[in-house]
């Protein structure tokens, strides 16, 4: 198949089904390899399914090892994932074989901040619960000391990692009041902070966090960034809330700490090892627990795609990517 100026179109392996919209548009421009089941493949599938292919379209639940991206066909010039993070793919290795790799920032900010307000207000009034009764028909009616959660408005919000998303929650919670404490590798300008407070220390930010919201992407330095002896220093009765990596988090620690009331709740739509999260969760009544639903909107899901198509047009076009990672 080509392309209508004559040239061949390149081939796109499709690792899982994408929105309709975005397939479309990757069907007119590559001769494309699609996942028709939408099932979960796994590194020898990608390696198989890639045979002949110029370059792949991957997701953030892909596993992109280094022994993958060795056992790719030497066909395979670049890898886009259809995410901001880039953890699950071995950057080192797609240097070293020379593969591009490119992801989709700046797409998806809004809607994952709105998820991360969902999340602290659902935990902190504890909303799972309340449904639960609902659903379950055993509301019994009001009661002056039923289901009392945590007052959000006026309190203290602790952001971990002040970048996009981080800053777009920040103006939502300001929408309540709240007084934005943050930290990032590098202190935002002032015009940029808007009043927040910035803590050179991460762990002097703790201190401070009636609310822990966690924007830091996943690195071996942020890994069980929140673990034991840093949950001990939030005030007790404090909220966690994390849209970031699952990895960030210690389970054991966080569970722990929510079974034992030191913490008042958490909102969480990232897991380690997800989907398989920890079953400590599950029977805590005072976590509000997501599927990784961050980016889950139509529009947002179809920009992402766009994002990765861009990268990829740029690419076999010979210009520079908007978002070239490696």
């Amino acid at each position: 198949m080509n392309h209508p100026n004559g040239t061949k179109l390149p081939v796109l392996l499709l690792t899982r089904r994408f929105p309709d919209a975005v397939t479309a548009r990757a069907a007119r421009d590559y001769r494309i390899i699609v996942n028709d089941d939408d099932h979960a493949y796994g590194p020898d599938e990608i390696a198989a399914k890639a045979k002949g292919a110029d370059a792949v379209m991957v997701s953030a639940v892909d596993k992109i090892p280094g022994d993958l991206i060795r056992a790719l066909p030497d066909s395979v010039r670049m890898i886009a994932t259809f995410s901001v993070g880039t953890d699950h793919i071995d950057l080192a290795a797609a240097k070293e074989r020379g593969i591009v790799v490119s992801n989709t920032p700046g797409v998806l900010t809004d809607a994952t901040a709105d998820i991360a307000l969902l999340l602290l207000l659902g935990a902190a009034r504890r909303a799972s619960e309340g449904e639960r009764l609902i659903r379950e028909d055993r509301w019994e009616g009001w009661a002056p000391t039923h289901l009392v959660g945590v007052h959000v408005t006026g309190k203290r919000l602790a952001i971990l990692g002040m970048g996009r998303i981080g800053q777009a929650v920040a103006r939502r919670a300001r929408g309540f009041d709240m007084e934005i404490h943050y930290h990032n590798r590098r202190r935002l300008p002032a015009g940029e902070e808007l009043g927040a407070v910035y803590h050179a220390d991460a762990d002097d930010l703790l201190a401070v966090a009636d609310f822990l919201s966690i924007h830091s992407p996943a690195s071996p330095e942020t890994h069980h960034w929140l673990n034991a002896e840093r949950i001990a220093r939030l005030p007790d009765g404090a909220v966690v809330v994390n849209t970031a990596r699952g990895s960030v988090v210690d389970d054991e620690a966080l569970i722990a700490a929510l079974a034992s009331g030191k913490l008042a709740a958490a909102g969480l739509d990232v897991f380690e090892n997800e989907p398989r999260l920890h079953p400590g969760y599950a029977p805590l009544a005072n976590t509000f627990l997501l599927p990784h639903l961050g980016s889950a909107t139509d529009q947002t899901r179809d920009a992402m795609g766009f994002t990765a198509l861009n990268n990829l047009d740029a690419f076999f076009a010979g210009r520079d990517l908007p978002n070239r990672v490696v």
